[in-house]
């Protein structure tokens, strides 16, 4: 299937000319105030929340970058936070939120749980965020560089789409290093079906017909999606035994095995608002009838923010039912039951894997800031942009990438 790169443009206005001509000043004026920006750092997240919770209602900041998503992973691994404010005209232009990771002597700082985020974009004001690759970039590294100076020797922010949904990134043309993974998304339309017309759609129902009819013949199914807390926790719970069996099976590390990433993902359950349109975390599964009764087949988790859905992890029973794709029917279920609750945007996250590419027409590339702060962080970016291009170099050419695999799983 051919995919297409991620170009979701709004149409102009009536006013169109007006809008840009005020747009073009904006920039200018955002250009010219970069000499007056101050950035100040903050090594606590509470300070910050009043004006980190507005600058994330912006529809297109990250999910991973809101305050309950942060505080989740900080309560969690308790590293050292070194969160970049940047004011101009005693107005809040922009959040970054970093912590401080260490790693062979380097301090790192990355956004705040980068190990398991999906999308970044920072935080923005409209202004700044408008702005877009008009800014004097070179001055704005220097004043990054100098608010980290004495706490970091590298800023090493990954996974930012140059441009998403539309919308420019800020943080273009820093120094920068194309990220070995892309994400996938499929966009809503207005009905499932008009939805499924955008992929193979012929193809796809015949194969959830089949799918259906091998589940009912093992028994029966229900797609469920529990309410309470306590169900969520348990089937959070579910998810790290049958991954760990998963990775065993494939002799990988098991990413979701330590005590702190799995207090942070429990932690995540319970963030959510009453409207529906934010939750840090929540479990859909395919539960089995019949002879199966009560056990789960295929399990995933979800994030929502605005019209945004993106898929965290997905799981499978191995030992149950592994003629049906239960992870791929699942993802039917979810996603034809989204449809109609606001949703402009499913997202499968980072990873070129098969199934991802049949459900989703839109392919972003990521990139990773890479800016040494001490000498030490010259070397250490130096030595992540030659790594993230040989992982790209060897995922480009699946023969090699299939060795290397191979290669991994034997050595653990």
């Amino acid at each position: 299937m051919q995919t297409q790169k991620l170009d979701v443009h709004e149409q102009p206005s009536d006013n169109a000319l007006a809008d840009t001509a005020i747009s073009r000043l904006r920039q200018l004026s955002m250009k010219l105030a970069m000499a007056e920006i101050d950035i100040e750092v903050f090594d606590t997240m509470q300070p910050l929340e009043h004006e980190w919770r507005a600058l994330e209602r912006d529809n297109l900041q990250s999910l991973h970058q809101s305050y309950d998503w942060c505080a989740a992973w900080v309560s969690a691994f308790q590293r050292p936070l070194a969160i970049l404010k940047g004011i101009h005209a005693g107005q809040t232009a922009f959040i970054l939120p970093v912590e401080i990771v260490k790693s062979r002597g380097l301090a790192i700082a990355k956004f705040i749980a980068a190990d398991h985020s999906n999308i970044n974009t920072g935080l923005f004001s409209e202004g700044f965020a408008e702005s877009g690759g008009t800014i004097d970039t070179g001055k704005f590294a220097g004043q990054l560089q100098q608010a980290l100076k004495g706490r970091a020797d590298l800023l090493l922010l990954q996974n930012i789409p140059l441009e998403w949904r539309g919308r420019e990134s800020p943080l273009k043309g820093l120094p920068m290093v194309q990220n070995q993974n892309h994400a996938y998304q499929l966009a809503f339309l207005p009905a499932f079906e008009d939805t499924l017309k955008q992929l193979n759609a012929k193809n796809r129902r015949k194969k959830f017909r089949v799918q259906s009819k091998r589940l009912e013949a093992a028994g029966g199914f229900e797609y469920v999606v529990p309410e309470t807390s306590e169900e969520q926790h348990g089937l959070l719970d579910i998810f790290f035994r049958l991954k760990s069996a998963r990775f065993a099976s494939l002799g990988l590390p098991d990413v979701f095995a330590d005590r702190e990433t799995q207090a942070f993902l429990h932690g995540l359950l319970d963030k959510l608002d009453d409207s529906k349109q934010y939750f840090g975390l929540q479990m859909h599964v395919l539960r089995l009838k019949g002879a199966h009764e009560g056990k789960i087949a295929a399990i995933s988790g979800i994030s929502r923010k605005g019209d945004h859905i993106i898929c965290q992890f997905g799981a499978i029973d191995e030992e149950l039912v592994a003629d049906t794709s239960p992870g791929e029917f699942l993802y039917w279920q979810t996603i034809s039951g989204l449809h109609g609750k606001g949703v402009a945007l499913f997202d499968f996250g980072l990873g070129d894997q098969t199934y991802k590419r049949s459900w989703a027409p839109i392919e972003t590339a990521h990139y990773d800031v890479v800016l040494p702060v001490s000498p030490f962080g010259v070397i250490a970016g130096a030595a992540h942009r030659i790594v993230t291009r040989g992982k790209a170099h060897i995922k480009a050419r699946p023969k090699l990438y299939k060795f290397a695999q191979g290669i991994r799983a034997r050595i653990g």
